[in-house]
């Protein structure tokens, strides 16, 4: 249990982590590559030390020092690991893998936590059939366990209609290079965190693979094609960021975020545009963003939050003492995280005395003053965050769980201090 002062006065600077995100991206990247990859200020944490792990028992060599990733690339020689690959609670771990173990030989299971077992993999494994692969969930619901029988990918064209998860467009694209033929992957209708797509583009380009677009929501990438171990500095993380946008907002205070590319392909990035409507002043550095907070803007607020949809809790929390009504939509997603993030929230909103409800896409906030509380964390490391610097303004807070932040942010608490004078 964490329990959190207030905080009257705040003047900080503080550092995050790596990107969770490009780290991943770029950890498979280098194991699929031929040669030596650095990859520098990565994020070691529980996810991204599942994702090492299993790696290496598909192939690749894999080296930690600090933040500093040493890799060793297989050339897209997947060997087989000869054992089920448990991957904890991480769901974009397992969908990278998912493609990655069809480049192998022989069945691949991958699996992880109960909660893992309920984030559904059904359209993956759909496109993965319609390019030559066999794969299937154990189950009758299209989440892991799932079993895949390598022999490569055939290649061929796959559609997504109103996806979900970006990650299985981006699953697809990182090991595409290693087809027989050329993919293609074609977006209808909506996509979820869609700026993933782009980041994953990115990362691709560095390591020497290019993607094409061809019309409007398809990518094209032509075989054959293969990495080349690279260097690469990673991104800090603009979702652990957020939490210190939050801090500043709460107690009227200024913080500095070092290591923060102010013009990141992260999405989660426009929450700074958010936070500038709701009344911060926000300053933009080469490598840095400062936040000032002021008093926040009244009124009736509504935002579409498709793109980044791990900064719900953040802005559910800032809305909360916001005096208003704030409407949070478009993100049916949630459901599908680490908990069901609508009604964790929700619950945890109403436990500080904030009336919020849930609707199937959202949520609804009215703003006024919370109360400490109890917190319950569902195991979820954003909301755990949230609700301790939500504890910077409201006195009496409490976090139960508090080592669940060690799925992306090990060093939060530390950090967090670091905002006391």
């Amino acid at each position: 249990m964490r329990q959190i002062r207030t905080l009257k006065k705040l003047d900080a600077t503080v550092r995050v982590p790596g990107s969770k995100s490009y780290t991943q991206r770029a950890l498979i990247i280098a194991s699929l590559a031929e040669g030596k990859s650095l990859l520098r200020h990565a994020l070691i944490s529980d996810d991204t030390n599942h994702l090492m792990e299993a790696l290496r028992s598909l192939g690749a060599g894999i080296l930690v020092a600090d933040t500093d990733i040493a890799a060793t690339g297989t050339g897209g020689n997947i060997q087989n690991p000869g054992k089920k690959l448990h991957v904890g609670n991480n769901g974009t771990a397992l969908r990278f893998l998912t493609t990655l173990a069809s480049l192998g030989t022989g069945e691949v299971t991958l699996d992880g936590s109960d909660r893992l077992r309920k984030r559904p993999l059904q359209p993956l494994l759909d496109a993965l059939k319609g390019l030559g692969v066999a794969c299937r969930g154990t189950g009758n619901n299209g989440c892991p366990p799932v079993v895949i029988q390598g022999g490569g990918l055939r290649g061929g064209k796959a559609v997504f209609t109103d996806a979900r998860s970006s990650q299985y467009i981006s699953s697809l694209l990182i090991s595409a290079p290693y087809a027989k033929k050329d993919v293609a992957v074609r977006l209808r209708g909506s996509t979820a965190s869609l700026p993933y797509i782009d980041m994953t583009t990115g990362v691709m380009g560095h390591f020497c693979v290019d993607v094409t677009k061809g019309g409007a929501g398809e990518y094209i990438v032509r075989a054959p094609q293969r990495y080349t171990g690279q260097e690469y500095l990673i991104e800090g993380d603009v979702s652990s960021a957020s939490y210190f946008f939050l801090a500043a907002a709460l107690c009227k205070g200024t913080v500095r975020v070092l290591n923060i590319n102010p013009d990141t392909l992260q999405g989660d990035i426009g929450l700074l545009e958010i936070m500038e409507q709701l009344g911060c002043r926000v300053l933009r550095g080469q490598d840095w963003v400062e936040v000032t907070g002021d008093t926040l803007h009244t009124g009736d607020c509504r935002f579409d939050m498709a793109h980044m949809p791990d900064m719900v809790p953040t802005l559910a929390v800032l809305s909360a003492f916001r005096p208003g009504r704030t409407v949070i939509g478009n993100v049916l997603h949630l459901r599908l995280k680490e908990s069901d993030r609508t009604e964790a929230l929700v619950n945890e909103l109403n436990r500080t005395g904030i009336d919020a409800e849930e609707r199937e896409d959202g949520l609804v906030i009215n703003g006024g003053t919370p109360h400490g509380a109890r917190i319950e964390t569902y195991d979820d490391h954003r909301i755990a965050m949230s609700f301790a610097v939500a504890g910077l303004a409201a006195e009496g807070m409490e976090i139960k769980n508090e080592g669940c932040v060690s799925k992306s942010f090990p060093d939060f608490w530390e950090e967090l201090e670091r905002l006391y004078p």
